[in-house]
């Protein structure tokens, strides 16, 4: 069974992809074979179970300079890049470029599919997925979109016109795309984030384990204003608390400066790495409460390690995060804090829920009740369904 990938920019579009990759590979029970190209099937050939397909194949069409590569290679799967760049700029030029920009790419990714002819092509939204998924319908080859968010941003909007199936990760998503081939699997978050416990991840970090501890986390790319936000009260916090502050490369400069400043004993409780891949699980599960912007990821990640947060709506062209945090707010697992007010009320929310151990309980079992640890077998499973039907159809 042949399966693209496809989706990025960011980290959150990546990961997504990936859990479901690891996934496929169990249920095809590690039968994978090289991504190479393959002479046509037997007409007619019905296949409908996982392990009736031919060996797992799997392929990564991403962006072209940005964060996809990186990650899609410590997972060693093939890697092909494309051209793509965000298409809602705010100017006319920008957008012109960026109309440009998604016909090469769709050029690109033409050229790609027609090589390498998969049964399924698995888009989770982005500007990088854009082109990918109108070469695979100008194809006909098979493709399933997966909405991450609560509500979908401009790719995904695009791309639900063509899709044969949608998935989204929560019900109230449902209302945002077409019903009849739309089903809810849930966030996919990848095995770690549902096994670790909060004694061997505070182990992990040097953590003081009677002291609480925040988490504060940007995204892949970081956050300024959340960043200078943390700074303003980080003394005063410290005092209390410790930080894992994970700060994105652009502003990890100024900030080891910042700390550098403080006193011994302060400054060894603030950790500050620019970015974890593998230890963002670890650092979720030691701390008692998150503030972070609120991208899909935060849908899957903080019920898998109940976490309650503090979301600061990331704000962008045309667009923002806040559906996703007025979701999770209204289910009782986290506090909206709009950016607007993030100077004026960060410091009195974070130290308000620090110091309320009943509402953080509460919190945490809304949470439990919002995971899903099975999404990303669903969703694996939606991907063999529709390999099946292609092998069903006549070569």
């Amino acid at each position: 069974m042949r399966v693209v990938f496809c989706g990025g920019g960011t980290g959150g579009h990546v990961y997504p992809a990936l859990t479901v990759a690891q996934a496929l590979r169990e249920e095809m029970g590690g039968r994978e074979g090289p991504a190479t190209p393959r002479a046509g099937r037997p007409e007619g050939r019905r296949l409908q179970e996982p392990q009736d397909l031919a060996p797992l194949e799997m392929l990564y069409v991403g962006v072209r300079g940005k964060i996809d590569a990186e990650l899609v290679g410590r997972e060693g799967i093939p890697f092909k890049a494309v051209s793509a760049r965000p298409l809602r700029t705010g100017t006319l030029p920008g957008t012109a470029q960026g109309a440009l920009t998604l016909a090469a790419g769709t050029a690109e990714a033409l050229r790609i599919l027609r090589r390498f002819r998969p049964e399924v092509v698995f888009a989770t939204g982005g500007y990088g997925s854009v082109g990918v998924g109108f070469a695979a319908r100008m194809l006909r080859q098979p493709l399933l979109l997966f909405l991450p968010d609560v509500e979908p941003g401009l790719a995904v909007k695009a791309l639900a016109k063509v899709a044969d199936r949608i998935a989204v990760t929560v019900e109230p998503a449902l209302d945002a795309v077409q019903k009849e081939k739309a089903v809810v699997t849930g966030y996919p978050v990848r095995p770690q984030f549902f096994r670790v416990d909060r004694d061997s991840a505070r182990a992990h970090f040097g953590l003081d384990p009677n002291l609480p501890a925040l988490l504060v986390s940007g995204a892949s790319t970081g956050a300024n204003r959340l960043n200078r936000a943390i700074a303003a009260f980080a003394v005063e916090f410290l005092r209390e608390g410790q930080l894992v502050h994970l700060c994105g490369r652009a502003d990890e400069a100024w900030l080891q400066d910042e700390r550098e400043r403080l006193a011994p004993e302060l400054r060894g409780r603030w950790r500050l790495p620019a970015y974890l891949h593998d230890d963002m699980a670890q650092a979720m599960a030691a701390c008692d409460l998150a503030v972070m912007r609120s991208g899909a990821s935060t849908l899957g990640e903080l019920p898998a390690t109940r976490l309650p947060a503090v979301l600061v709506p990331g704000e962008y062209e045309g667009w923002d995060q806040s559906p996703n945090a007025r979701y999770l707010e209204s289910e009782g697992a986290a506090v909206m804090l709009p950016q607007a007010r993030l100077e004026a009320g960060l410091q009195s929310t974070v130290m308000g829920l620090l110091a309320d151990a009943p509402r953080l309980q509460r919190m945490r079992d809304s949470l439990a009740r919002l995971a899903r640890p099975d999404a990303a077998t669903n969703l694996a499973r939606l991907v063999t369904e529709l390999a099946g039907a292609r092998e069903a159809v006549p070569a």
